[in-house]
Parts: structure tokens; C-alpha cells; sequence
């Protein structure tokens, strides 16, 4: 029987939550070099493709043949030492599956040759979970966000997520904060995301239907 969430429906203009860890639990990320490798191919799959060859002309025909921002959306993700989150906006169907199968390739190639392995660097297929109201959605950008601090690391210092994006710190045409932030942006009460955050009280869990298989 097939792990909770390996079989995902497949459906156009859907959220999905996607993560995935590397085998046996090992590191994906060992240094500052692999996590900016990962970001790298991240915006050359998902930044709009004209500005990517005014930047990068000699990749014209890698971007064209493989460039993905017309279809997929990144709202939110986090990058751990031994697994990953997305939280993603799929426009067209299939484009989930084909940014992972693309990203998950190109960056295991880099990695085994990098630090002289061999073999799979990822446990599995991807896993993914469909996002079905607005309320699930909110939970999981927060989710994603706060990984960092089961790691010990305070949000202010961890450089590989993409909360740094919805404080206006930082800026990238290939994260889309935009939805997310609207939420917040309506409000007449003030409450920015920092504060929906930051301020979360409960313990910070996942809703039942979806499954982490014990991977932090």
C-alpha cells in the first residue's frame, strides 16, 4: 500500500503542501553552498523567464526548455538540514510534478558529485497534500515558517526559508508572498503575519491527514 500522500490528485489551479527528506535521514543541505545551490535552481524554475536570460544569457535554452513560472507558483518553503518544505500554487496540471522531478534531479546530481556519492540522495517520491481551505493554508505558510525553532534556530538567523520574503527583508520575483499576505494586508485589526507567527501559543502540529513519518 502506498505511503499517506505519495498518490496526490492531481488538479489545476490547486495548493499543495510538498516536502520530502533525504534517504535514510541523511543531510540534503551539508553548507551554505548546497542550500544556495537549491535556491539557485529554485529561480531558475520559477523566476519569469525573460529576466532570467537578460541575467543568465548563456542558460537560454536550459530556461526555455525548462523554465516553470507560467504554470507553478512557490508561496512558502523551508529548506532543513535533512528534508524540505513547499507550500505551492499549481496553475496547470502536472507542473507540481514536474518542478520536483526537475529540482529533485538536478540538485541530486550536484550534490553526488559535490561530495563524492552515489545513489539516491532522497527517501522517496515527493509527498504532497492538498491544501482545501483558507484557514489550512494560513496554518501551513506559519507551519513552514517556524520549522527553524525544533532546530533551535530563532527565525531572525535562519537564512533558508522564505519568511525573511513576507517581512519585506528580502525580495525575489520567484517567491510569490502575495497571496498570503493579502490576509493580513485586509486586515482592520492590524495583525500583520509576523505577529500570526510569532505569536502562535499552541503546540505546532500538522492536521491529521497529513503525514511527516517521523522525518525531523
Amino acid at each position: 500500500m502506498p505511503s499517506p500522500n505519495i498518490l496526490k490528485p492531481d488538479i489545476e489551479n490547486g495548493y499543495y503542501h510538498v516536502y520530502n527528506r533525504g534517504v535514510e535521514k541523511r543531510l540534503i543541505f551539508q553548507d551554505r553552498e548546497d542550500y544556495t545551490k537549491f535556491l539557485y535552481l529554485l529561480k531558475i524554475y520559477l523566476s519569469p523567464p525573460e529576466d532570467l536570460m537578460k541575467e543568465f544569457p548563456l542558460l537560454r535554452i536550459y530556461i526555455v526548455q525548462n523554465n516553470l513560472s507560467s504554470e507553478i507558483e512557490l508561496l512558502c518553503f523551508c529548506l532543513m538540514p535533512n528534508h524540505f518544505h513547499f507550500l505551492l500554487h499549481q496553475k496547470s496540471k502536472g507542473a507540481m510534478t514536474k518542478l520536483m522531478r526537475r529540482i529533485t534531479t538536478a540538485y541530486s546530481m550536484y550534490f553526488n558529485k559535490r561530495h563524492e556519492r552515489i545513489g539516491p540522495l532522497f527517501q522517496s517520491r515527493f509527498k504532497a497534500s492538498l491544501v482545501e481551505d483558507d484557514e489550512y493554508l494560513l496554518h501551513l505558510s506559519r507551519y513552514i515558517h517556524l520549522n527553524p525553532l525544533g532546530r533551535g534556530v530563532s527565525l531572525d538567523e535562519f537564512d533558508w526559508s522564505s519568511y525573511h520574503y513576507y517581512l519585506d527583508k528580502r525580495h525575489a520575483d520567484w517567491v510569490n508572498v502575495k497571496i498570503i499576505s493579502e490576509y493580513f494586508n485586509n486586515s482592520k485589526k492590524g495583525f500583520s503575519y509576523k505577529n500570526f507567527v510569532e505569536d502562535y501559543q499552541e503546540p505546532l502540529e500538522l492536521p491529521s491527514n497529513i503525514t511527516m513519518d517521523s522525518e525531523t
